[in-house]
């Protein structure tokens, strides 16, 4: 991807994100462990490149990506808790709630949670953007929970994914092109695109799953090896299926010219990152 793009817009971020979590005590410590912790920026690039693609200037979209970012640092962090995944691992760190104890995780997850909707209080329709996407994101875990011990279809899969991945992606650009005024046009475009992309994001993730090492992933390796796409449809299948949601993604954004570069590379990146 644009390196330089990519540099300027974490930097960015962190910088407001840093403003934004300058709080005292043990609490904001845990809470700025996990927002810190390496992750890539993603959604928050997103927002910002959703800006790019319009032709805008991204300083309005800062906020929203900011929020965007504490709340899915909040997902994961309650994701890893023990009634959860279970996970003692995120980013190659001890989770949270191994760092910091399974009480103030909890905590800190609640308090990026309302963080996040602070941020964005004054413009209704990043509001509802986000917490439709939140809502439908808890959907998702609660669907992931009950197929523990069932083999679910491709089908179900695809909706499992399509909350817990592709809604709080779709959020991203649908939030950021509402706040820079685009068309319902633009935004529909913009949502089938991050769509596609949340769904190539998914499944990319699930091959990663059987062919990485936790060094490579920062997590657990295999912890979801009898749910995910290679072991539904195989790891070669799954691949194709990858792939073919990239392309779908990169069509989506055709009307936009050489300004939706970043999304096109953004949706080569999913299905060809390492980790």
């Amino acid at each position: 991807m644009d390196v330089k793009f990519i540099n300027q817009t974490q930097r960015i971020v962190d910088l407001a994100l840093k403003k934004y979590l300058n709080g005292h005590g043990r609490l904001y410590a845990a809470m700025r462990y996990s927002v810190f912790a390496g992750g890539k920026r993603f959604r928050p690039l997103l927002c910002l490149a959703t800006a790019r693609a319009l032709g805008r200037a991204n300083k309005r979209v800062v906020p929203f990506a900011c929020a965007v970012e504490m709340l899915h640092t909040f997902t994961l962090i309650h994701d890893d808790l023990p009634a959860m995944d279970n996970a003692d691992f995120r980013r190659g760190k001890p989770a949270c709630h191994k760092a910091f104890g399974e009480d103030l995780a909890i905590l800190a997850g609640d308090a990026l949670n309302t963080l996040a909707f602070e941020l964005i209080a004054d413009d209704p329709m990043a509001v509802k953007v986000l917490s439709r996407a939140l809502i439908h994101v808890v959907e998702g875990q609660v669907a992931d929970i009950a197929s523990a011990n069932k083999k679910v279809s491709v089908k179900e899969l695809y909706q499992i994914h399509h909350l817990k991945t592709a809604a709080l992606l779709i959020a991203c650009v649908e939030g950021a092109a509402s706040i820079l005024g685009a068309s319902n046009k633009h935004i529909h475009h913009l949502k089938q695109y991050a769509t596609h992309l949340g769904l190539a994001f998914q499944i990319a993730d699930d091959i990663l799953d059987v062919t990485a090492s936790q060094a490579d992933i920062g997590k657990p390796a295999r912890a979801d090896l009898k749910k995910g796409f290679p072991y539904l449809v195989g790891l070669d299948k799954a691949k194709e299926l990858a792939q073919k949601e990239r392309a779908l993604a990169i069509k989506a954004v055709d009307k936009f010219g050489q300004q939706a570069d970043i999304l096109r590379q953004m949706a080569a990146y999913v299905v060809e990152r390492k980790n």
